[in-house]
């Protein structure tokens, strides 16, 4: 199998497919693959891939493919010339389009843009009594986002006082082996936009519970804002992240500052403690390296 593209949709099916006794190349277009993650993140998790025996092509394109015979054969354009690659089937997995057409959306009169319906932070569409939420929106296709939006719109539509979601404090997840979830700015972001910067990792391989569980691959890392300890970002690569990713999820929320995960007393032995573990290697603090 060929998988076009490496966002959390195609290292998914990826890995499912490989874990079955499936043949996978993953081609990914950027320079990393699950290029929205951290490029930290992304490194870890090609490496892993390989490991599994998954081969990965990253600043590649598939320019055509052939299905005119039993197979697939398909042209993918590299850095180092032409390639190409036969295989049983192609699995394009570059990105998800809105299912709006012929749905009446013009004969009401409902705004679109690029495919998506525009609403105002409240989900209200440009129609009084008209709403919309999830996928069709510009908002994150994820599960959670949609159901929170829902939620808050009806709350809106109820007369009840609600806030606009924080779409900057979104927990991303993808459920490969391993799995990777993140929180707020990547290192790169935090750096763009100026800020000096702490970071602090901690690597399974550290951690007893991983080490007993033979999950020792894959790390946590936490990116706070050196001025105000504000906590900009937390990135997760190993088995049993996106179970952990909601501290640093409400942490954000409550304005937390590292000095305070620091403090608060995590339990051993655990993977969770990770995250406090990382936020002491930020602060010059860790003592289980």
């Amino acid at each position: 199998m060929i998988v076009v593209g490496s966002g959390a949709i195609g290292v998914e099916f990826a890995y499912f497919y490989n874990a079955m006794g499936t043949e996978v190349t993953v081609v990914e277009f950027l320079p990393n693959i699950v290029p929205v993650e951290d490029e930290e993140i992304s490194k870890q998790l090609e490496r892993s891939f390989k490991k599994s025996g998954i081969k990965v092509m990253t600043s590649s394109e598939v320019t055509s493919v052939d299905t005119s015979g039993k197979g697939v054969r398909a042209t993918v354009k590299t850095s180092k010339g032409e390639e190409v690659l036969e295989a049983d089937i192609v699995l394009s997995a570059v990105g998800i389009k809105t299912n709006i057409e012929n749905i009446g959306l013009e004969d009401i009169g409902i705004a679109t843009d690029r495919d998506r319906i525009i609403v105002n932070d409240y989900y209200q569409t440009n129609i009084p009594g008209y709403y919309a939420i999830g996928d069709v929106t510009p908002g994150p296709a994820l599960a959670h986002v949609a159901s929170a939006e829902g939620i808050l719109c009806v709350e809106k539509i109820s007369g009840m006082h609600v806030e606009p979601l924080d779409y900057g404090n979104i927990p991303g997840c993808t459920y490969c082996s391993p799995e990777v979830a993140s929180v707020g700015m990547t290192e790169k972001q935090a750096r763009d936009k100026g800020y000096d910067i702490k970071i602090g990792k901690f690597p399974f391989s550290a951690s007893g519970k991983a080490k007993a569980a033979g999950h020792s691959d894959g790390f946590v890392k936490v990116i706070f804002d050196a001025k105000y300890g504000e906590w900009l970002g937390c990135h997760m690569i190993g088995a049993g992240v996106t179970d952990m990713i909601a501290e640093a999820v409400v942490g954000r929320k409550l304005e937390t500052t590292g000095h305070e995960i620091l403090k608060a007393v995590h339990p051993h032995p655990t993977m969770s403690e990770a995250v406090m573990e990382a936020v002491a290697a930020a602060y010059d603090e860790v003592i289980h390296l």
